[in-house]
């Protein structure tokens, strides 16, 4: 019998209140906004990308473009990860050439999507520089990958999993897995 727990690491008001930080260090490093682009990763990272995109645009008085990556076919593990993956859509409908990319998920664990997400990215053309910035850093790498900005740092053993759940009740949650 396999019984599953769950423990909330962060409520709906503290995933906020971490984005909020997450925007308020970003905003004091950005030197040319007019050069920035937010660019979520689906699914987690995206609903990370949206929230932080809305405070960064009032924190600078001006709105960044913002964009989507899908990197289901651009992954070496997605036998491991599920056997019907659901795609979503890739939307970088702005030219990113010479632009200074905020790539933004939910959760940095081996470093493998994010390995993946910088191939699809450089697909769509050549960013001046690339900031990570991810919700939670549970380590566990497996490649040569950290994040410029980091919300929360994890301990998280091989059998857990950490996710940020869309919860109709409780709104977003970060939640350990085991």
């Amino acid at each position: 019998m396999n019984i599953q727990s769950e423990k909330i690491l962060l409520s709906n008001k503290a995933v906020l209140e971490t984005i909020d930080d997450l925007a308020d260090r970003l905003y004091n490093d950005i030197t040319k906004p007019e050069k920035r682009v937010v660019v979520g990763i689906r699914r987690g990272g995206a609903m990370v990308a949206r929230l932080l995109w809305e405070r960064l645009n009032k924190l600078l008085g001006q709105e960044l473009p913002i964009g989507f990556l899908d990197i289901s076919f651009y992954r070496d593990d997605h036998k491991t990860i599920a056997s019907n993956p659901i795609i979503g859509a890739t939307d970088l409908s702005m030219d990113i050439d010479d632009k200074r990319i905020i790539l933004v998920d939910d959760v940095l664990f081996t470093g493998r999507t994010i390995r993946a997400a910088l191939n699809a990215l450089f697909d769509y053309g050549r960013p001046e520089i690339v900031d990570l910035l991810v919700l939670a850093d549970r380590g566990g790498r497996q490649l040569p990958i950290s994040p410029n900005y980091s919300g929360l740092d994890v301990e998280a053993d091989s059998s857990e999993s950490i996710k940020l759940l869309n919860d109709k009740e409780n709104g977003l949650l970060l939640v350990r897995r085991s």
